[in-house]
């Protein structure tokens, strides 16, 4: 067996293992991130970055840049498909607690770009594509995973540390047997691209808008060149039916008529899934992200959840790498990150679901009174954007042990 090498080795170059990269190069810790594909993934589902999730990534200097690429966003809000505007939060409001008082849309993949600039620079970190993990073992003294090359080539490579953030469908997550629970959201969620300018038509209408509606929900998403629409779809439909360019347009125009044909530059269909894993970490192998947990897009959070895993898992293992604590601190990390999936990210997505999938008339009346009331009162408007930012729940998980 190889001689284990100084090293942590992170499968998967998405944004939250890149992030993880660049805390562990920025404590001169020798790094290696394994990346299946030959380019960094240009993912187009997460754009949303939050407060919190900006105020972390200025310990890089990438912030400026990503408001340079994106839109900042100030306020969002609620709508009604027929009826309008419902209740729009001003994340002004937030002033004082956060650098990034705005949601800022800019695609994920420009954070990644972003980032390998800082980890081109960094010389202890070392970036491997074409590399696709396979297995993974580990004894007292380190990991060992197995790997295989584009050639076909296979080898074990060593390492002190692995960090999984390969998605969804994680290869070291299935391998150590942790199991992933939860549910699978019945309908497909189908996202479109366009070139509409919907801002152009409908009066007050923000950047980011979750429009309620008793029969078909829709979220509107402004990123700097394109409006995203985001629909729930039929899931006894198949994947060409809901992707018919017809059937799309068809879509589209339900949303808000246009005599001229939509332009739809890019659609993505993909089922939705509530899961959180049962443990975060087995041994010296710990888990981050989607592969630690998913959840619906409604809200933002799942890619602004795992830059949090990211900085939480990696604090704590510069220090365990120094000896300036022992291994057990990253059961912390778990307690910490676990409860933060369930009782803020998931809490609050479901939360979001269960508003826009609402058909009740007294009950979406209810929802809507609600909502109306929470921004006409300063407090309950400011609490409502502290847990919606992720603000509150990076603080409540100081208190965890």
């Amino acid at each position: 067996m190889k001689k284990i090498e100084d090293r942590v080795i992170i499968v998967g170059a998405g944004p939250v293992g890149l992030v993880a990269a660049a805390c562990l190069g920025k404590a001169g810790i020798k790094t290696v991130i394994l990346e299946l594909h030959h380019e960094l993934p240009k993912d187009l589902r997460a754009s949303t970055f939050h407060p919190s999730t900006l105020d972390i990534l200025d310990h890089f200097g990438v912030t400026p840049r990503l408001i340079e690429r994106g839109l900042i966003c100030p306020k969002w809000q609620f709508r009604d498909r027929r009826e309008g505007v419902v209740a729009t939060f001003d994340l002004s409001l937030l002033q004082g607690e956060t650098s990034h008082p705005y949601r800022l849309q800019c695609e994920q993949w420009k954070l990644s770009e972003e980032l390998r600039e800082v980890l081109e620079a960094d010389d202890a970190v070392e970036l491997l594509y074409n590399t696709e993990a396979i297995d993974v073992k580990q004894d007292d003294d380190g990991v060992t995973l197995h790997v295989r090359h584009a050639d076909g080539s296979e080898e074990d490579m060593r390492c002190r540390y692995l960090i999984a953030t390969d998605g969804a469908r994680s290869v070291i997550r299935k391998a150590l047997d942790i199991p992933f629970e939860g549910q699978t959201l019945p309908e497909i969620f189908l996202s479109m691209s366009t070139t509409f300018p919907f801002e152009k038509h409908y009066e007050n209408l923000e950047s980011i808008a979750y429009m309620t509606d008793p029969s078909e929900w829709a979220v509107l998403l402004r990123t700097p060149s394109l409006w995203r629409v985001l629909l729930p779809t039929n899931p006894d439909q198949t994947i060409e039916q809901i992707k018919d360019p017809d059937a799309m347009e068809a879509r589209l125009q339900g949303i808000y008529p246009n005599p001229e044909k939509y332009e739809i530059v890019h659609a993505t269909d993909y089922r939705v899934n509530e899961r959180v894993a049962r443990n975060y970490f087995a041994g010296r192998v710990f888990l981050a992200g989607d592969a630690a947990h998913v959840n619906n897009p409604l809200g933002g959070m799942g890619m602004n959840g795992g830059i949090h895993d990211a900085i939480n898992l990696t604090e704590k293992l510069v220090a365990v790498w120094k000896g300036e604590q022992p291994i057990a601190i990253m059961g912390r990390y778990e307690r910490q990150r676990r409860k933060a999936a369930l009782d803020a990210v998931q809490a609050q997505t479901l939360r979001n679901r269960r508003i826009m999938n609402e058909t009740d008339p007294a009950a979406r009346k209810a929802y809507h009174d609600e909502l109306r009331a929470i921004v006409a009162d300063p407090k309950l408007h400011k609490d409502y954007l502290m847990r919606s930012s992720m603000i509150q729940s990076l603080r409540d998980l100081e208190s965890v042990e």
